[in-house]
């Protein structure tokens, strides 16, 4: 006899996966709250708390917000879905009220310096002690047993990104200008979350999961990393060019202004890519016929790649070689990247208390639940709307 089954419910009626789930924030800044938004994406209810002065992202201003705001944009960017509460740690009140909700918690995140929880009296084995099936995300900056804080900035100059991020051998370190491995960590920490609720599943218990900026960033070094571990040579800065995809990553301007990127990881998409400029004899010169010959030759390549692509109008190019499956795009700013139809989806609806969109983290999609089409605005730091 065949078994019956039954369908699972279609994606817009069934709940969000992590609905039930409850979160104790009590991390501040970038990579704690990221996940927390995360979480709250994707249905779990999270509860920030935050001392008196509030996360110290509130006060992160630029020059054109209102400078008596609690909800900057910098707190916006990592904050949507949670509700705030403020409690002072530092009073018995208040670790008390923080031990009653750790009590009945599955999640916490936290971003202490190393040995600043235990004084607090909210680590791991206090609160687990309370909760036994309690998971714990711990974020430090160099490891449990460091006791130097970390900052994303001097992470991106010690783990060798500002170094390779430069324009050019000899030029001046660059910083990205998003916080690059806080961002990096917020990742590692939720797979690391995810993982431990699999294990939860399994074994009915919670754990401690630790992870560190420093080493987030050394897991995302990736091919700079292993072509020093494999060659021995140390990595040296191109500019947005690839050491050993050429041309790959190379800004030119065309001749209508419009600044464009090539991604030609192929030979075939190199000929393509010649075909296009009207220069097919490129294809077959002995110099640029392969990749590894193309690395070889690097700058006398980009040189003319650079004076004929001046020749010709942007997006008529960019057009031909997307029609012939080249990887190619425009350089747009945030505004003109926000402003794209392609984003919308990616963008959450403002609020009648909070009159701006968000960014959402979450951007994959499944077919067995819905993306959360609203959430909460970002707190005010009373907890109330702005």
């Amino acid at each position: 006899m065949t078994p019956v089954t039954t369908p699972p419910p279609a994606a817009d009626s069934a709940p969000l996966p992590l609905s039930g789930l409850r979160v104790l924030e009590l991390a501040s800044v970038l990579a704690g709250p990221q996940v927390g938004q995360f979480l709250a994406e994707l249905g779990a209810e999270v509860l920030k708390i935050e001392a008196p002065a509030g996360d110290v992202t509130r006060t992160w201003r630029t020059a054109a917000e209102a400078p008596d705001t609690t909800v900057s944009a910098y707190f916006s960017c990592a904050n949507w879905g949670k509700r705030s509460q403020i409690i002072d740690l530092a009073t018995p009140a208040g670790r008390a009220e923080v031990h009653r909700l750790a009590a009945s918690a599955d999640l916490i995140l936290a971003s202490y310096k190393p040995g600043d929880a235990e004084k607090l009296q909210v680590d791991y084995a206090t609160l687990s002690a309370l909760n036994p099936r309690l998971i714990y995300g711990h974020i430090t900056g160099y490891g449990p047993e460091a006791h130097r804080a970390g900052y994303d900035a001097v992470l991106q100059a010690e783990t060798g990104f500002m170094h390779l991020n430069a324009p050019g051998p000899g030029q001046e370190p660059q910083k990205m200008p998003v916080a690059l491995i806080d961002l990096l960590t917020a990742h590692q920490l939720k797979e690391g979350l995810l993982t431990a609720l699999y294990q939860r599943e399994r074994t009915g218990r919670g754990a401690l999961v630790q992870v560190s900026l420093w080493d987030s960033a050394l897991a995302s070094l990736a091919n700079q990393a292993a072509t020093y571990l494999v060659t021995g040579h140390d990595p040296q800065p191109l500019g947005s060019g690839h050491p050993s995809i050429v041309p790959y990553g190379t800004v030119y301007t065309a001749q209508d202004g419009v600044r464009l990127l090539l991604a030609v990881g192929a030979d075939r998409q190199f000929q393509q890519l010649c075909a296009v400029l009207e220069r097919p004899e490129w294809a077959t010169d002995a110099r640029f016929h392969t990749n590894t010959s193309r690395v070889a030759h690097r700058a006398t390549l980009e040189e003319m790649l650079r004076q004929r692509i001046a020749q010709v109008p942007g997006a008529a190019l960019l057009a031909e070689l997307e029609r012939r499956l080249v990887p190619a795009g425009a350089v747009r700013t945030v505004e003109e990247a926000l402003r794209h139809p392609a984003a919308a989806a990616m963008l959450l609806p403002a609020t009648p208390e909070f009159a701006h969109p968000g960014l959402r983290t979450v951007a994959f999609r499944s077919n067995a639940w819905p993306v959360a089409a609203h959430l909460l605005p970002p707190p005010a730091l009373d907890g109330a709307p702005e």
